[in-house]
């Protein structure tokens, strides 16, 4: 099964290293302090799709385009095609819908266009005393526990499957030797048996995604590979995730860029975030210690959302497709896919530092 045409188009090679401020660490009094980096920026985004046609006939296009959010910061956000559209939900998403019909020859922009102020959302401790037990997830939160701790198919492909026998046992092994059922330190455990035993790596020969069974067999996997597996393991041993989609912005020697990524959210409880979910970064190469540091609890400013699974095969689907035309034999019809970013600008720049106890700040 291909990847969404969406996320495969802009899932150019992503040589991860979201550490990008692992370079410089000094530690200082039981500390680890980061060299400064950006931790509020603005810039402006399109995205989207440009549709030709040529020839003569009726054609009808239907495209929907997932619109952007971020966990801290601001968003302007506008349709570039205010023709035919309508807001709609989907999955627990909010989606822009195009259902439109033309006639003939021509050239169509279907999309998003917007302005992002993003801050970085960071968990303050790494500790997690506060989040809740395994056991209270199930019984005073069930209804999030039976949405994200079951199978995930699309194309009778499991590629969400904390049932499977390998994956069990190994998340079994690792909450057992956490000597804990608090679900901040048994996912962050996961989190480690993930980095220890995986790698980033990219599949060039074709664009398919991995089942979370073939990412723990090879031991590889990219981004929406390894988030598939990190949430198997959780889900395995009762603790809700979900998988998280959008856009990467990249800075390289003044460049701008941006390309497709994955990522994943795992519920702990309300008293470590409002709505108790945590982001958790999967495929950066870095030393362990960094990981947990600068992508467990964390969401850096560079990550922009576009689609956030609810645990359901159909949300996979919602995921994993892209615009449909329907058109008469005498036409020729080409689709594009674009992401522009433009404005980009940084507002603040610190330092994060961690303490011995695991306490996160930015200096």
């Amino acid at each position: 099964m291909n990847k969404k045409k969406f996320h495969v188009t802009f899932a150019f090679v992503i040589i991860l290293s979201l550490s990008f401020y692992s370079g410089c660490i000094d530690f200082y009094q039981n500390a680890a302090i980061y060299k400064s980096h950006p931790i509020k920026i603005n810039y402006h985004i399109n995205y989207g799709y440009y549709i030709n046609v040529s020839g003569e006939g009726k054609f009808t296009v239907f495209y929907e385009c997932n619109l952007p959010e971020i966990l801290k910061g601001t968003l302007n956000v506008e349709p570039l095609n205010k023709n035919s559209y309508q807001i709609i939900s989907v999955a627990n998403n909010t989606l822009i819908q195009w259902n439109e019909s033309n006639i003939g020859t021509n050239n169509l922009i279907y999309g998003v266009t917007a302005n992002v102020t993003a801050e970085s959302f960071l968990v303050n401790s790494l500790e997690g005393n506060e989040a809740l037990s395994l056991m209270e997830i199930k019984i005073n939160h069930y209804e999030i526990y039976d949405k994200y701790c079951k199978k995930q198919s699309h194309e009778n492909i499991t590629f969400i499957n904390p049932e499977n026998s390998n994956i069990k046992s190994i998340a079994l092994k690792v909450l057992n030797d956490a000597n804990s059922n608090n679900s901040f330190t048994v996912a962050k455990n996961l989190f480690i048996w993930l980095k220890e035993n995986t790698i980033y790596q990219i599949h060039q020969e074709n664009n398919i995604v991995q089942s979370a069974e073939d990412t723990f067999t090879k031991g590889s996997g990219d981004c929406d590979d390894l988030s598939f597996l990190y949430i198997s393991l959780c889900r395995s041993v009762g603790i809700p995730a979900r998988f998280i989609s959008g856009f990467l912005i990249e800075e390289n020697n003044d460049i701008i860029s941006s390309v497709g990524h994955a990522w994943v959210e795992i519920y702990v409880g309300p008293e470590i975030t409002s709505n108790g979910w945590i982001p958790v970064e999967c495929s950066c190469s870095a030393d362990i210690k960094t990981e947990l540091n600068q992508n467990f609890g964390v969401e850096n400013v560079y990550h922009l959302r576009l689609f956030e699974d609810d645990g359901s095969d159909e949300s996979l689907k919602t995921y994993m497709s892209g615009p449909k035309v329907e058109y008469e034999k005498n036409l020729e019809i080409s689709m594009k896919s674009f992401i522009e970013v433009t404005g980009y600008s940084v507002i603040k720049s610190s330092e994060l530092i961690v303490d011995g106890s695991g306490n996160r700040s930015y200096k």
